[in-house]
């Protein structure tokens, strides 16, 4: 059964997205519980794949027994499998946790939605496993179509976000689907090894590089790195909760993903950087990104908008980090897409919970929260924290990686870009804390009713209602992923050793 690993990942996924809104039919909760399993199976596979590869190396498997690069080649290698266990975990917690809210969100439309959400994973894990660049395209695909129905799913508002991210994202598809023509027209293959073979053997010329540009501009479009990432606001803002909390930690990861697959298995060491300057552009665009979203995200008072600026921000992150075209380079950006979908997954999750206990959205509405859902905002600090870069969570050591990978060629400006982003990562997310922790609401007064309504309309904070936390199924997964940003953050070493460094 190990040599069908690569394909039992994505398949089940794929497959059973298509009979899950027949399911729902029947029994709308069944739709839950057939995604739950459909995603704990594919999860398992992807911690079985990697602990194959550590201990015996990479594996392919040859679709209908066609050889390359005729036939269709999935390729788990340390990388794949790293990615495609982060992005197959963190989904599995996100669907349990937001089970109940996807029942208020969806009603009656909830086949329609774990369909949706299996076709993206599917979509999301098929670009991680191939290897074969028209293949990607396919996957790519399938999970943006997927994210823009599901976007589509929170209202009018939700319509217009959904509208945006379409256009963008099928230009994004366009521009890659170009790029490779011309890497086809140029090495008569699809397959990536097999590209990267000729190539190799072969002098640049101005095709393969208007090429790996096009590649370039698509996937960035898709990762929503700055000036491209107009979608991506308004697409975390508007769209169901249950949706945003799962597209936030895994969509644009395995966009980056992609991008970092072109450096390693596309394009000769040294090309994007030598006889192309994408690795240049990379890390000035990132560099611009970490400030901009930074600072946009400053000026938020919406807590989804706030977390959606700051995803432009750490995307950025990993852009530098590609864009180095060094071991160390890949292992930060790697190190961080993990960092990331366990930081975001935690703060979007939080997010969730609250609104589901207690309608708030805005920042001042927050005001009061760590006493009445105290272990709802201790998770969130601990994503926050690992945003700023604290010791020892997670996301410190992937800014530290990345510091260093930059100090090798003298980039002292990434290393202020850091400092600085830190900075402004605490100016927007203490001052959430601030909010929960440290201002009083009127509901924690003593008085009547009539006084502190009175009180609440005259300070223009809400009154929260809710004093408990909400069930074991979103606060377990909750909690979870917050250990796992400090767990992780402890033992980075082993999985730098073990994973990222012989990937790389």
């Amino acid at each position: 059964m190990a040599d069908q690993l690569p394909a039992l990942i994505p398949v089940p996924l794929l497959v059973l997205s298509i009979l899950a809104p027949m399911v729902g039919l029947w029994r709308q909760k069944l739709a839950f519980w057939l995604a739950i399993a459909t995603i704990a199976f594919s999860t398992a596979m992807s911690g079985w794949a990697l602990a194959h590869v550590i201990a015996h190396g990479p594996m392919t498997y040859k679709f209908g027994g066609w050889e390359p690069p005729i036939g269709i080649e999935y390729v788990v290698d340390h990388v794949a499998a790293f990615v495609s266990l982060i992005v197959m975990a963190v989904a599995l917690a996100v669907v349990v946790a937001t089970r109940r809210m996807a029942e208020q969100e969806m009603q009656g439309r909830q086949g329609l939605y774990y369909s949706l959400v299996l076709l993206l994973l599917g979509g999301l894990t098929g670009m991680v496993v191939t290897a074969d660049l028209f293949n990607l395209f396919v996957f790519l695909e399938i999970s943006s179509l997927a994210g823009y129905a599901l976007v589509f799913l929170g209202g009018r508002k939700g319509m217009l976000a959904a509208y945006r991210y379409l256009i963008l994202g099928t230009l994004g598809g366009a521009f890659y689907l170009l790029g490779v023509a011309f890497l086809y027209f140029g090495t008569g293959t699809l397959n990536m090894a097999d590209t990267l073979a000729i190539l190799s053997a072969s002098e640049a010329t101005t095709a393969i590089s208007a090429g790996a540009v096009f590649i370039f501009i698509g996937l960035g479009l898709k990762m929503a790195l700055v000036p491209l990432h107009l979608w991506l606001p308004d697409a975390y803002t508007f769209s169901p909760s249950s949706v945003n909390t799962l597209i936030a930690p895994i969509m644009t990861k395995v966009g980056a993903y992609a991008m970092l697959r072109m450096f390693l298995s596309v394009f000769p060491d040294g090309y994007l950087v030598d006889e192309v300057p994408i690795g240049q552009a990379l890390v000035v665009l990132g560099a611009i990104g970490v400030v901009f979203g930074a600072a946009a995200a400053f000026r938020q008072q919406d807590i989804r908008r706030l977390l959606a600026y700051s995803s432009v921000s750490q995307l950025a992150f990993i852009a530098i980090g590609i864009g180095l075209a060094t071991p160390a380079g890949f292992v930060a950006a790697l190190l961080h897409i993990m960092n990331h979908a366990l930081m975001k997954g935690t703060l979007f999750l939080a997010v969730m919970a609250v609104r589901m206990q207690t309608g708030a959205t805005e920042v001042p509405a927050l005001t009061g929260l760590g006493r009445r859902l105290p272990i709802t905002t201790a998770a969130f600090t601990v994503g926050a924290i690992a945003m700023v870069g604290i010791p020892p969570t997670a996301g410190f050591f992937s800014k530290w990686y990345l510091s260093i990978a930059a100090l090798e060629q003298d980039l002292w400006v990434i290393l202020a870009v850091v400092l600085i982003s830190s900075l402004l990562s605490a100016a927007y997310l203490f001052r959430v804390l601030e909010r929960a922790y440290l201002v009083h609401s009127p509901a924690d007064m003593d008085g009547t009713n009539d006084e502190l309504e009175g009180e609440a309309r005259r300070s223009r904070i809400p009154l929260l209602s809710t004093t408990w936390e909400p069930k074991i199924d979103v606060l377990l997964p909750l909690v979870l992923l917050a250990a796992s940003t400090i767990l992780l953050g402890v033992f980075n070493v082993a999985v730098v050793r073990h994973v990222l460094e012989p990937g790389t």
